[in-house]
């Protein structure tokens, strides 16, 4: 579309490069305007409008369906462009919704400018100047300047002109009359020459256009080639990060498996152990001993759920540190028959133990036997132990109530004494 609103071209490509849209905009003159119908603009309306020079126009939102088609048609001043172009097949009326949407965009950036081009083309008629001055006037307000700065400019430049080309026929006149015919030749050979001169320089100068228009083209093939290696580097860098990440799932998947395996391997030991300590049934000269590696309720539950302790059970306590009376409570509630430790326990677990007379006996004097996860103990010698340490409790039991008798006597005593 030019600047006076006329449709230049409709049309609509496959798989076309930049370097062929841009011969075909500058087919049609210089670009002012890049239209688009949604917002943010495209990459390739910016990467266009950079390259020919020209502002990028957009509307602040994404244009609808319904306003396009609207626009269109009341511009066109047909009923429905659609129905026409069914009919007639031509460059000025879209024939599909690709070439409506551009042809709307088109027409909404017209608009906006619209009252803007018609002051300026008001004004430069009133000055007299010609429609090359006003369509060079028009992209100049485009570009940023102001009406009257660029209406001055392009008179200052007419003027220029005219200046030089009265001053030529000036001359010729002058030269004519005042010299010889003979002198005027020469000086006519020369303007001749220096006008093929200009023609030559035109010429030129339209040579260096094209192939300025060949070089555009040619940086925007060479910029394709850019987009499209930094896409290939893009694509490689996304096909690295997929790589590591899945490198890393596979580390992790790796390190799973190899902690189950580990305790599976544990589980398969508990269940060997589990096997050999119920095939070690309680007998005349050999009970099973469960052991507890800490002193602890953590501790207790686990050995719990290793070994299923239950009623009648002996335990080896590891280690008695951390211990007290509620870890005590624990095995005595669980109905043990005797627990065995290797270090000095608390006195508050040992008070407990003492008074639900469940023994707690030291494990050195027990002769233990090792077998994997567990112990067997001597059954006579751990009933003898047994029965050792109850004799020990209730001599201390008697001796307490003895001392608790006389300490009571004493007071009695000194309360009767005290009377008289």
């Amino acid at each position: 579309m030019d600047l006076n609103g006329e449709i230049l071209s409709v049309k609509s490509f496959k798989e076309i490069s930049r370097a062929e849209i841009i011969y075909h905009i500058i087919n049609f003159g210089k670009t002012v305007l890049i239209s688009t119908d949604v917002y943010p603009p495209p990459k390739m309306a910016k990467k266009l409008a950079t390259t020919l020079n020209a502002k990028l126009h957009h509307p602040s939102r994404d244009m609808s369906v319904g306003s396009k088609i609207e626009l269109v048609e009341s511009f066109l001043g047909e009923k429905s462009s659609l129905e026409r172009s069914k009919v007639v097949s031509s460059e000025l009326v879209p024939q599909d919704a690709h070439q409506r949407d551009a042809l709307a965009a088109a027409i909404r950036t017209y608009k906006s400018y619209e009252k803007k081009l018609e002051q300026i083309e008001t004004r430069c008629l009133e000055v007299n100047m010609s429609p090359e001055d006003i369509d060079l006037i028009k992209r100049m307000v485009i570009g940023g300047t102001a009406v009257s700065s660029a209406i001055r400019m392009v008179q200052e430049m007419d003027e220029e002109t005219d200046n030089i080309e009265n001053v030529e026929e000036l001359a010729t006149d002058e030269l004519e009359s005042s010299i010889d015919s003979e002198a005027v030749l020469k000086l006519k050979n020369r303007i001749k020459a220096q006008n093929n001169q200009i023609s030559n320089l035109k010429s030129r100068n339209e040579s260096l256009e094209d192939r300025i228009k060949d070089y555009e083209i040619e940086v925007t093939k060479l910029q394709e080639k850019i987009d499209k290696l930094h896409y290939e580097y893009t694509q490689d860098v996304l096909l690295n990060k997929e790589l590591a990440a899945k490198l890393s799932l596979i580390k992790k998947l790796q390190d799973k498996y190899n902690e189950e395996k580990a305790l599976r391997m544990e589980l398969e030991e508990n269940l060997d152990s589990l096997r050999n300590i119920q095939s070690i049934k309680p007998t005349e000269n050999a009970i099973p001993v469960k052991i507890i590696e800490t002193f602890t309720r953590d501790g207790i539950m686990a050995a719990c759920e290793y070994w299923k302790i239950k009623r009648g059970d002996v335990i080896l306590l590891e280690s008695s540190e951390g211990g007290g009376s509620q870890t005590a409570a624990l095995l005595i509630k669980m109905g043990v028959k005797a627990v065995l430790i290797r270090d000095k326990i608390s006195h508050h677990a040992l008070e407990e133990f003492e008074k639900n007379m469940v023994p707690l006996l030291q494990a050195d004097n027990m002769e233990l036997k090792m077998i994997d996860q567990f112990a067997i103990v001597n059954a006579l010698k751990l009933e003898k132990e047994i029965q050792r340490w109850k004799e020990e409790v209730e001599s201390k039991r008697i001796k307490e109530n003895s001392e608790e008798i006389l300490k009571a006597f004493d007071e009695y005593r000194a309360r009767r004494k005290r009377s008289n």
